[in-house]
């Protein structure tokens, strides 16, 4: 008895989504329809009319449809404002409902993001939502699929950097570096081929993410044209990532010191390089945060607390949002 009585519960729980479903269908034709007719402002009235009446009955996932497919219609019309509003509407069905982080979710938001007007003030504000739900809300910069979906689309747009800040807070070395092969190409000098990966590698290294920190190394050198294979390689900087890598898997300090020391003149070529090294030498190597900052009064306090010196690592602390590993 107590089975069939389950079973009936799960088919009246089938009918009733199978009736939700065919419900939010009639109301999406005649909203279609609006649409279609050019009554845009009615239109969009009524979705954001209907997201209320859902939420206030506990229909979220419904909500979160209508307003997904109503964003991508309006999309499809070139209604930009309506379109952006109705984005956010999503992520609030996301954060008000408490839904689990899943990649086909993750995967309608990078959706919604590659159609927003790249110039809009809208996108910026619904990609750093986006990024705060997909990280139930914490101080975290965001789940690495959505970063990684992010850089994707930016990537296609040859928004080079800030697909670059996207692919560093993401686990996908390997696209990091196809990714950098072309930016190098596109808009770098030849005298800079070993400094667009340098960097990548020194700056996933400081986001404690030592596997994306090889994978980009290997990949790039392999794949980029303008760079004969090795290990060695002809550029010193190269070879010093190279030896950084291997220091890193073995640990040892005494091999981190004088690797930095014998290839300071390559690592003079930027200034950050030093800055980073002292970064990884504590996460790394057992280094201790420097005491007094190396450049003195504001700058140097400035970057101690950019670096995250001095403060107490506990190996699971993130850079803070603004840190200079972030940014270009």
């Amino acid at each position: 008895v107590a089975s069939r009585a389950t079973m009936s519960e799960q088919e009246s729980l089938r009918c009733s989504s199978a009736r939700n479903r065919g419900g939010v269908q009639r109301v999406e034709g005649k909203l279609r329809a609006s649409v279609e007719k050019g009554d845009y402002y009615e239109a969009h009235q009524m979705y954001r009319t209907l997201f209320f009446r859902y939420m206030s009955q506990g229909k979220h996932a419904e909500a979160r449809e209508l307003m997904y497919n109503g964003a991508l219609l309006f999309f499809s019309y070139n209604q930009q404002n309506s379109a952006a509003d109705l984005s956010m509407l999503v992520l609030e069905v996301l954060e008000k409902s408490e839904t689990k982080v899943e990649d086909e979710i993750l995967e309608c938001l990078a959706n919604l993001f590659s159609q927003m007007d790249q110039n809009s003030p809208e996108r910026v504000a619904f990609v750093s939502r986006a990024l705060k739900w997909s990280t139930g809300g914490s101080g975290k910069l965001g789940h690495p699929k959505l970063h990684q979906l992010l850089a994707v689309t930016l990537w296609k747009e040859q928004n080079y950097s800030e697909s670059r800040y996207h692919f560093l807070h993401s686990s996908d070395g390997e696209g990091c570096a196809h990714m950098l092969v072309e930016y190098s190409a596109s808009r770098g000098f030849c005298s800079e081929v070993d400094m667009f990966v340098a960097q990548a590698v020194l700056q996933f290294l400081c986001l404690k993410n030592k596997n994306s920190a090889s994978v980009v190394f290997s990949t790039y050198t392999e794949k980029h044209p303008s760079i004969e294979r090795g290990p060695p390689f002809v550029q010193p900087l190269l070879n010093f990532i190279w030896f950084l890598l291997l220091a890193v898997d073995g640990g040892k300090l005494t091999v981190f010191t004088v690797l930095c020391e014998q290839y300071q003149p390559s690592l003079k070529r930027d200034p950050m390089y030093n800055e980073y090294l002292d970064r990884i030498g504590q996460l790394f190597f057992g280094v201790p945060p420097k005491q007094s900052p190396s450049y003195g009064g504001l700058l140097g306090n400035l970057l101690n607390s950019l670096m995250g010196s001095g403060e107490e690592d506990d190996g699971t602390e993130e850079p803070p949002e603004d840190s200079p590993i972030e940014l270009d």
